[in-house]
C-alpha cells in the first residue's frame, strides 16, 4: 500500500474503531441465555429463561415483567457480543495490514485472518 493510502486507511480504521468501542458504553443491563413467551395453554409458565451452565440447559420461569426486563437484557448482550467481534476482526485487520509479519509464500486469506 502506498503511504498515504496507508495513512488515511488508518484514520478511517481509528474512526470506526472508536464507534465501536463507544456502543460498549451504552447497552445497558446483559444477559446470556434466551426468554421465550411460550404462550397461553403450554402446560406450565406462559414465560420462560434458558442458559447453560456447565453444559447443561437450566429453565427459570418467568413473570411477564421479568420476560420483558431479561429480553431486553438478551438483545443487549447480543449487541455487546457482536461489537466485540466486529472489534476483534479490525483489530486483525489493521494488525496483519500495517505490522510486518514472517516471510511467506503466498497471503493469507480472510477466512484465515478471521476477517471475513
Amino acid at each position: 500500500m502506498e503511504t498515504k493510502t496507508i495513512m488515511a486507511a488508518q484514520a478511517e480504521w481509528r474512526k470506526h474503531y472508536a464507534r465501536l468501542r463507544a456502543c460498549l458504553a451504552e447497552p445497558g443491563w446483559i444477559s446470556e441465555g434466551s426468554a421465550q413467551d411460550r404462550g397461553p395453554g403450554a402446560g406450565g409458565p406462559c414465560y420462560q429463561w434458558t442458559r447453560k451452565v456447565k453444559g447443561k440447559t437450566v429453565s427459570v420461569a418467568l413473570s411477564q415483567e421479568q420476560y420483558e426486563w431479561l429480553a431486553t437484557a438478551i438483545t443487549n448482550w447480543r449487541t455487546v457480543q457482536a461489537t466485540l467481534k466486529a472489534m476483534q476482526q479490525l483489530s486483525r485487520a489493521v494488525l496483519f495490514t500495517t505490522v510486518p509479519g514472517a516471510p511467506r509464500r503466498k497471503r493469507l486469506g480472510k477466512k484465515v485472518l478471521g476477517i471475513t
